[in-house]
């Protein structure tokens, strides 16, 4: 029976070439964040400065967990929830709990691509229309962009930026609060429904097809910020905002919140602790050096991260120095960034149309590739525990019913108060505290449990040498601490969300938001408890038996059920000559003879 479910599991499927697996985890840890989030980040922390706990953060957390993660992955030739399963039981929980996390991004993730599609759609005209104030949805109270105009009249609420109205009221629609949700935006709807089905089309052949969508997704990207970084370092007041993007001021390290923001950018960026590391390093060759791909991944990633810096603030020392105005007015972070100072920026430059354009499609193939990436991650780990999942035929259904129900869920999300949603989904869902922990437990489960030593004998098993032992120790010892360290820093300091730092959400919005981050992170400790509960024996045999890999346990049951063979053996041989010692010689030898054949 055994013999026969191995023989109908389909083969895994595996990269053609490592350049595939290293453009799509590039494609899943290159995204947005490191281009609206880490500049904005590292002017607010001190300038150059806040390089200092960043790459600290990066030695001792980001590289040592990526790391960790695609060498599970790629030694297990399973994804997020099945590795875990064979690596650490009593810990498979970390698997479904990362895999509902990639379900809450996939939801809320996408949705800014809507936003840029629809962004890129309409700069396609004659005159930017969020440059003038002459259109059905403004106000009176707004004002148009020119040369030398100070901005402070936004400041101080008397008047409203036509970007601003632009995007409240013509692409958001937005309600007084999230308790007036309004009606769907329908060319909202029509382009996230794009995205979706661009999304698919993507991955919909599994890992074939996403190992050649990603020489573009992948690539793309950064010919769009070259571009828009020598434009930007040419304009007028560049060397400004550059100057104000990097200056240092040392006396910021002393303010504990500069190296919380250090970590939750590395555990951001980085993609770590969602299981989708897990799954890309599964489709990888067993002997891919797994090691070499990680430490260039992460120069690229904060490498990425740095020059789209320069890109965004010699753009912004340009709006600066044409508003007449201080650029900590206009520097801004996330949507903030991309949808409202960029393209006041691009408004004032000659050929707007051309560097909007690219702007938004930058941001959308940064999105595209990390969010069809969460999907193939999604559906490798539901394959994995569900086989019958991995035929092509079912895995397209699987795959096409995720797709339709994110799709659906996503329509609160661009209604007219669907901003409010979005904001609880970005700050709860995928919170910090959230992926800290996660990264706690996973380095626990492995240094500790599941033994360093073992894993670092089967990384060199893989890549035929050992890595230097200072990740080893992360996983022990370092990242743990820098890591507990950190989340009870989040915790002490935590503060409710405020949507624009003004409004309060109701009580029941707070529930939405706390469900978000318990229904992924008490899925361990109810694991926990399940697996201890389903397990027989004494509380200190279950223990040992949840924390032995599977393998090492199978192994356990095989050398068992062969003892109980060759124990059975001896009963027949010793039957059997019973049988001869009663018998006569002649009929004995004919007997044994006969046995024999």
């Amino acid at each position: 029976m055994d013999g026969k479910q191995l023989s109908q599991t389909p083969v895994r499927e595996k990269w053609d070439h490592k350049v595939e697996f290293v453009l799509a985890a590039a494609g899943h840890i290159v995204g947005l964040g490191n281009v609206w989030r880490f500049p904005y980040l590292c002017y607010k922390n001190g300038g150059g400065v806040f390089f200092i706990p960043y790459i600290i953060f990066m030695i001792t957390c980001g590289i040592p967990v990526l790391f960790l993660e695609t060498s599970l992955g790629q030694y297990t030739s399973q994804a997020g929830i099945t590795c875990w399963r064979n690596i650490c039981p009593l810990f498979e929980g970390i698997g479904y709990g990362g895999q509902v996390v990639v379900l809450y991004i996939g939801v809320y993730y996408i949705i800014i691509l809507a936003w840029s599609v629809l962004y890129l759609f309409l700069s396609f005209s004659s005159e930017l229309p969020w440059a003038n104030c002459d259109n059905y949805w403004n106000t009176e109270r707004c004002f148009k962009l020119t040369s030398n105009q100070s901005s402070l009249m936004h400041v101080n609420g008397s008047k409203t930026s036509s970007v601003v109205e632009f995007w409240e009221r013509r692409i958001l629609g937005l309600s007084s609060g999230i308790d007036h949700l309004g009606t769907v935006r329908w060319d909202l709807c029509l382009c996230l429904l794009l995205v979706w089905i661009m999304c698919y089309f993507c991955i919909w052949k599994g890992v074939k097809s996403t190992g050649k969508v990603v020489y573009f997704t992948a690539t793309f990207p950064y010919v769009m910020l070259i571009v828009l970084l020598v434009r930007g370092l040419t304009l007028p007041g560049a060397k400004e905002g550059i100057i104000f993007y990097l200056y240092p001021d040392p006396s910021r390290l002393a303010d504990p919140q500069v190296w919380m923001d250090a970590g939750s950018q590395i555990f951001y960026s980085y993609g770590v602790c969602t299981g989708v590391l897990i799954s890309l390093g599964s489709y990888n060759k067993y002997k891919n050096d797994c090691y070499r791909d990680c430490i260039y991944l992460c120069i690229l990633n904060s490498s990425t991260s740095f020059v789209a810096g320069f890109a965004i603030f010699s753009v912004l020392g340009f709006m600066s120095k044409e508003q007449g105005v201080d650029i900590s007015l206009v520097a801004e972070s996330g949507p903030g960034l991309a949808f409202i100072a960029y393209p006041r920026a691009v408004a004032l430059m000659p050929l707007p149309q051309l560097w909007a354009a690219f702007f938004f499609i930058m941001i959308l193939f940064l999105g595209l590739d990390s969010e069809f990436v969460y999907q193939e991650a999604l559906v490798t780990s539901i394959a994995d525990l569900c086989p019958i999942f991995q035929k092509p035929c079912q895995r397209k259904l699987l795959l096409l019913a995720i797709c339709v129900g994110s799709f659906l869920v996503g329509l609160f999300l661009i209604t007219e108060g669907g901003l409010y949603i979005f904001q609880l989904f970005d700050y709860y869902a995928c919170s910090g505290m959230t992926l800290l922990f996660f990264a706690i437990i996973q380095c626990v489960a492995v240094g500790w449990l599941y033994g360093a030593d073992r894993q670092y004998d089967n990384i060199q098993d893989m890549i035929g040498y050992r890595p230097m032992s200072f990740m080893k120790y992360c996983w022990m010892y370092v990242t743990p601490a820098v890591c507990t360290f950190t989340l009870l820093f989040s915790i002490i300091k935590y503060t409710p969300l405020k949507f624009n730092n003004t409004y309060e959400y109701p009580w029941w919005g707070y529930t939405i938001g706390g469900f978000l981050t318990l229904s992924s992170t008490l899925l361990i400790p109810a694991w926990i408890l399940y697996a201890l509960y389903s397990t027989p024996g004494t509380l200190a045999q279950r223990l040992k038996i949840l924390c032995k890999p599977k393998g090492s346990r199978e192994s356990q049951a095989s050398a068992a059920s062969r003892e109980a063979q060759n124990a059975e053996s001896l009963k027949s041989f010793t039957s059997l000559s019973t049988l001869r010692e009663s018998g006569k010689p002649h009929d004995a030898s004919v007997a044994g003879r006969s046995s024999v054949v």
